[in-house]
């Protein structure tokens, strides 16, 4: 409705009530212009009924919805199922071109501007959350692997002799087959161990580097969110030794946007040294489907080079899901997330600390991560097998997300053989158990989890005694120091 056709409805209806009607869509309208204007995230979330609407205006941008259009090329928006047209508020054309995910599309200029839109309000979020000096970034349908692996790739044509990526150990698999698959070889870097933490080997790193020569690496591949006892990756020191060397630094920040702590890392890695790019996933920030992530960095010819590397068109889906998802919390929504998360991780602490007390237990001491860990040493889980027994019994009684953990067991990955996967080491002292307090998260959560925690371990205390020796029950009175 334009002005034309609210001054004709006042010959149908009373005229001073399509002027209210005329009013109140003006004030979706103010709130879609500012949108355009400052191309940032409202600090307040917008209501569905207005984000329909801007969504529904994007659609009638794009040739598919034209009414007159004729098509008669290979793809032209044709869906046949209307369920499915539906499910993507019939913006079917995607993202980007055949040489740049980020190029405009002539015939869906309002996909186009959705994907531009996405791009620039998901870097005021990152700006927001803590990576103030962010100069560029660009949503990529892809997981966070994937999107690593085609950073890699876009540093090939940069350093053409390079065969090795050096990696600071971190036993998550996605990460590691990124380098495999964009054809180089990871030079695995053990942590080292202070106090209860893994925390990066400097040193070790600098040696890899002078022994096989900087030209012949192609980046130093850091990471910033972990699950303890593995912390973030000592990024300033990484950074610094990446400019003093000329070698590119990538960062795996898969869920580190909602760390205050990791984008501090980061920000600062960027202040003192090099930091090329880093990546993050939107469905563990964001609270989206998965399927999709963000390339973010602090140059944007390089950001630009990698987003040209992408082959093709791409699937909209992702962007059109952050986008909705940001503007109905809005920036204070989001910053809401942000804190109630470092709320319930003390909650969560407090919590993991009694029940462990409980049972002879203790929570170890992790300050540089925002994830909890419990070790599990006590007389109950004697061996392995109760220690994996503890997983499956928490998986069976619908606790998601905890990771048990036992001691020396091995993987191989693309012919690499892990000791002690899972735990970041090759000689972790303890296994343990994982605790998450990630984005979403509720004091309803950690309850339940507790309360079904504390079954298991009970359960299992019962096996224990029924085949543990009277001089192995003695030790459950004593907590690990």
């Amino acid at each position: 409705m334009n002005s034309e056709n609210f001054s004709l409805s006042e010959k149908i209806v009373s005229s001073s009530y399509i002027r209210q009607g005329s009013e109140a869509r003006r004030g979706h309208e103010q709130l879609i212009r500012q949108l355009l204007e400052q191309g940032k995230c409202p600090e307040h979330g917008w209501s569905e009924s207005t984000i329909e609407l801007f969504l529904s205006e994007l659609a009638l941008m794009d040739s598919n919805n034209f009414l007159s259009n004729c098509g008669v090329g290979e793809r032209e928006g044709r869906v046949a199922s209307s369920l499915v047209a539906r499910r993507h508020y019939r913006l079917i054309h995607g993202i980007g071109r055949s040489g740049d995910i980020a190029a405009i599309q002539p015939k869906a200029a309002g996909s186009s501007l959705l994907n531009k839109l996405t791009n620039s309000i998901v870097l005021d979020i990152l700006r927001l959350s803590g990576v103030r000096s962010a100069s560029s970034c660009f949503v990529v349908p892809m997981a966070t692997g994937m999107s690593l692996t085609l950073c890699f790739l876009t540093l090939r044509h940069r350093r053409p002799k390079a065969q090795f990526i050096i990696w600071p150990r971190i036993d998550q698999k996605s990460c590691f087959k990124a380098m495999i698959t964009a054809g180089y070889e990871p030079v695995v870097v053990e942590n080292v161990l202070e106090g209860d933490e893994l925390r990066t080997d400097l040193e070790a790193v600098e040696r890899k580097i002078e022994e096989l020569g900087a030209e012949n690496i192609l980046c130093v591949h850091s990471t910033t969110s972990c699950f303890a006892p593995r912390v973030p990756d000592r990024l300033e020191e990484l950074a610094t030794l990446c400019s003093k060397h000329d070698i590119p630094h990538i960062v795996n920040n898969a869920y580190g946007v909602q760390s205050s702590k990791c984008m501090h890392l980061i920000q600062q890695g960027s202040r003192v040294g090099r930091i090329d790019a880093f990546v993050q996933s939107l469905d563990k920030n964001f609270m989206v489907p998965v399927g999709g992530a963000i390339i973010a960095g602090f140059d944007d010819a390089f950001i630009q080079e990698i987003s040209k590397m992408y082959p093709g068109r791409a699937s909209a889906s992702p962007s059109l899901d952050v986008l909705i998802t940001l503007l109905t919390l809005g920036a204070s929504g989001y910053k809401r997330l942000l804190s109630e998360r470092k709320e319930i991780y003390s909650f969560l602490a407090q919590e993991l600390k009694s029940l462990a007390s409980a049972h002879g237990e203790r929570l170890l001491h992790t300050p540089i991560t925002p994830f909890h860990w419990v070790s599990l040493n006590s007389y109950c889980l004697h061996n392995d097998k109760a220690v994996t027994q503890l997983g499956s019994m928490l998986f069976t009684r619908q606790v998601s997300g905890a990771r048990v953990i036992p001691l020396g067991k091995e993987q191989t990955i693309a012919g690499h053989t892990f000791r002690g996967f899972m735990s970041h080491s090759e000689a972790y002292p303890w296994p343990y158990l994982n605790a998450a307090s990630a984005v979403g998260i509720t004091r309803d959560d950690v309850t339940v989890c507790i309360k079904r925690l504390d079954k298991c371990l009970k359960s299992l205390k019962k096996e224990a005694a029924k085949t543990i020796p009277d001089v192995l029950l003695m030790r459950s009175s004593n907590k690990i120091e």
